[in-house]
């Protein structure tokens, strides 16, 4: 096997690695696994705790592999852009990773990234993110691009898993809409 066959067939099992966790979540109707994580807003630590949040409306929870990483920092500036529309339906947001866990509270003041709009919550060892079946396939201590929208009741409502961050916000901020009908 010549050295450009050997790269083309890596670069397709990593993709196919990383194409099987697009098809990984919980399905709409599944209880949400409850959870509470250290997190960030604007800088400042608190604990994040999923049931207190449901208490206020639905929440979308988005996990991402690692904070100040491309696609990541893409994913936070687009939700820190749209959180108006999404507090427009009571929704909360909180991004949560297992990776790069050190940097979240400079990533949750970024203006680059969060910009102090949202907080961030750190899953070391990728516990919350595995519970959600949300973890990399080829690296499963860090989470993948899963997106869930939360009803108040605790249930799914709907989920998104997409290695590339375009749609995440639209994805969820068009169901927390359609919660509202």
């Amino acid at each position: 096997m010549n050295a450009t066959t050997k790269r083309t067939l890596s670069a397709t099992l990593i993709g196919l690695a990383f194409a099987s966790t697009a098809m990984a979540a919980l399905k709409p109707g599944a209880e949400a696994p409850a959870f509470t994580a250290p997190a960030y807003l604007a800088g400042e630590p608190f604990t994040f705790d999923l049931a207190e949040a449901l208490e206020k409306g639905p929440v979308v929870v988005y996990f991402f592999p690692a904070a100040n990483t491309p696609g990541c920092n893409i994913e936070a500036h687009l939700f820190s852009e749209a959180i108006e529309e999404f507090k427009d339906h009571d929704a909360t947001v909180i991004g949560v990773t297992a990776g790069n866990v050190d940097e979240l509270q400079a990533f949750s003041s970024n203006t680059e990234t969060c910009g102090g709009k949202f907080p961030v919550a750190a899953d070391v060892g990728a516990k919350i993110a595995a519970q959600y079946d949300a973890t990399l396939s080829m690296k499963p201590e860090w989470s993948s691009r899963t997106s869930y929208v939360i009803t108040p009741d605790g249930h799914v409502a709907h989920a998104y898993s997409d290695m590339s961050p375009n749609k995440h916000v639209r994805e969820t901020l068009d169901a927390v809409i359609a919660l509202d009908k």
